[in-house]
């Protein structure tokens, strides 16, 4: 069974004949049907152009999947109000768009003894934005930084986008 390049059905033909008709028509000859199919069904195509249509169908069909990031913002404790509202304008859209975000507060010199000032804004983040993030990393001391890890909740408990 011959399948011209329109689609239309030529009908029962030899091999040769088939082969033929590709060669005048400038395509291939496809076998499309199982090896024991009765009767055996090929199509005249430009199997090239098929292999590509092919390929980029498949490629635009699978889904595009985001890697899992993790940002980081850095803190002083010393930090004032209005940059404390701007970084935590950024972690909630880190949180927003799916990435885990690493909250660093960096002593420098005499401050660590005062290391509870660190925990305390780490403490005022974390109530901020218990309803879109979840901790992953508790507040530890690793040298002179406090570090938390934050992650966004699941889909289905997180609520709408706050601007």
């Amino acid at each position: 069974m011959l399948i011209d390049s329109k689609g239309e059905k030529q009908g029962i033909v030899s091999i040769e004949d088939a082969l033929a008709e590709a060669n005048n028509a400038s395509l291939d000859l496809v076998q499309v049907s199982p090896n024991n199919s009765n009767p055996v069904v090929c199509k005249l195509l430009d199997y090239g152009k098929h292999l590509f249509d092919k390929k980029k169908s498949s490629s635009s069909s699978k889904v595009k999947t985001k890697r899992n990031t993790t940002k980081e913002i850095k803190f002083r404790p010393s930090t004032d109000v209005g940059d404390y509202n701007i970084k935590l304008k950024k972690i909630k859209g880190f949180i927003l768009d799916g990435d885990k975000t690493k909250i660093s507060v960096r002593f420098r010199g005499r401050e660590i003894l005062n290391s509870d000032m660190g925990l305390e804004l780490l403490n005022r983040l974390r109530n901020e934005l218990e309803e879109i993030a979840q901790v992953d990393q508790e507040p530890s001391l690793e040298g002179r930084q406090l570090l938390m890890v934050l992650s966004p909740l699941k889909r289905n408990k997180q609520h709408k986008k706050v601007q």
